[in-house]
């Protein structure tokens, strides 16, 4: 078989062996167990049943894959990668409500304390920091916090008008669904939102940068590889990435507040909790005292025992991935900047992919394999602004911020907060 053969046909079995995989799916609760856990007081644990998964079609497209998987190339070395983080997948959806399940989680999502990229730093330790300093922000008057007005059908109508500006006759379907496992959720042909949510405009613009403009656009340009099939499929060892660059696009683009931030670091915090024993009751109370109603509270303490077991100890650990991916992502582009490499910030938008399949990725495009992506994001299709961020962003790496730190930290010690009326 031809090189390219080969790998196009490897590619094609690795898409096919992700689909019966929905891991957001397979592991959602029913409405109506947060309507009876709230009636009864919320002091018992829900019974959550998952149902039974087949991974024989999984396996069988994964073992067929592998047959053709067999130099020790970059190229096979990063489809044998893909096929053992679909295997994973799998796993996890077979040991949904165990003490396995936790295993699994951590070998997609990883955990709270394992180390970021610097080597010495954990999520945990981001979280904390984060935590830390919006406490210390309370004293500043941001203004009254922007009503939570709009619902949903509004959001599906503004989501739809960015779906149909930039995507045109492929732009996705924008449905209200009575149940969700989040509050908008978006693939390549159909954007959900739930109908109970209610939104500020803050969280309409980062539902549109996203939803719409990153995991839309990523989804249908991996469809469009037709050479490299598995750029098409949202398989669990591109979730870092993925969640990483949508969270970014909320934040280059203004879209990101307090509230945001302080949500994806009380997320991290609940994972912990609940590695370290808390039960679903616990971190539903930790997230009551955070929340806006029980309603919301119930919804973030779902999206950490999802899959999991209630009792504690084994809960999904997906959500450390929007601030280790973020982090990720930032010091990926800032490097991408530094180097005079453009053609990377294009590539990591060419389908559903991981930061570090970009060098294989490099390679397939010189093959004639891997397109260039037909979709960008505003923020990233002009790139005035984005570059001139990044290179001097990047240029703050080589300063030592310690004795800077230190003067200013100094400098303000002794003055006095001034009281800012509210607007």
């Amino acid at each position: 078989m031809h090189e390219k053969d080969r790998i196009r046909s490897a590619a094609g079995l690795l898409y096919r062996s992700t689909q019966t995989i929905r891991i957001l799916t397979h592991i959602a609760w029913p409405q109506s167990h947060r309507e009876h856990f709230l009636k009864n007081k919320a002091y018992k644990l829900p019974k959550i049943e998952y149902p039974s998964f087949d991974a024989t079609e999984t396996r069988a497209c994964l073992a067929e894959a592998r047959a053709l998987i067999h130099d020790d190339s970059p190229v096979d070395r990063w489809l044998s990668k893909t096929a053992d983080q679909v295997e994973s997948g799998a796993r996890l959806l077979g040991a949904c409500g165990s003490a396995e399940f936790l295993e699994h989680s951590r070998a997609l999502y990883g955990v709270p304390t394992d180390a970021l990229q610097d080597e010495s730093s954990t999520s945990l330790d981001l979280a904390n920091r984060l935590s830390n300093v919006f406490e210390r922000l309370n004293h500043v008057e941001l203004g009254a916090p922007p009503p939570a007005c709009y619902l949903a059908d509004y959001v599906a109508e503004r989501m739809s008008a960015a779906a149909q500006a930039m995507f045109g006759a492929e732009a996705p379907e924008v449905q209200v669904v009575d149940e969700l496992s989040a509050n908008a959720l978006a693939g390549p042909k159909r954007i959900r939102i739930r109908r109970v949510a209610s939104f500020t405009d803050k969280d309409i613009a980062q539902l549109i940068q996203h939803e719409v403009y990153v995991h839309v656009a990523t989804s249908l340009n991996g469809i469009a590889q037709t050479d490299l099939r598995i750029l098409g499929a949202s398989h669990p060892g591109s979730t870092r990435t993925q969640e990483g660059l949508a969270v970014f696009a909320e934040f280059i683009t203004g879209s990101m507040d307090i509230d945001r931030f302080r949500r994806l670091a009380d997320r991290v915090l609940a994972i912990q909790m609940a590695i370290d024993g808390a039960e679903f009751v616990d971190v539903f109370r930790f997230f009551l005292e955070r929340a806006d109603s029980p309603e919301q509270a119930f919804e973030n303490a779902r999206r950490v025992y999802r899959g999991g077991d209630l009792r504690g100890g084994a809960p999904f650990t997906k959500d450390i991935v929007y601030l280790d991916g973020l982090l990720r992502v930032h010091n990926f582009l800032r490097a991408v900047v530094a180097a005079g490499r453009s053609d990377c910030l294009l590539l990591l938008f060419c389908g559903k992919l991981d930061i570090e399949d970009i060098p294989v990725l490099c390679e397939l495009s010189a093959m004639g394999l891997c397109r260039l992506p037909r979709f960008l994001p505003p923020w990233a299709a002009d790139r005035r602004f984005l570059l001139s961020y990044l290179a001097y962003s990047s240029y703050l790496n080589n300063i030592d911020l310690g004795p800077i730190r230190k003067h200013y930290a100094g400098l303000l010690e002794q003055s006095p907060i001034v009281a800012i009326p509210a607007s």
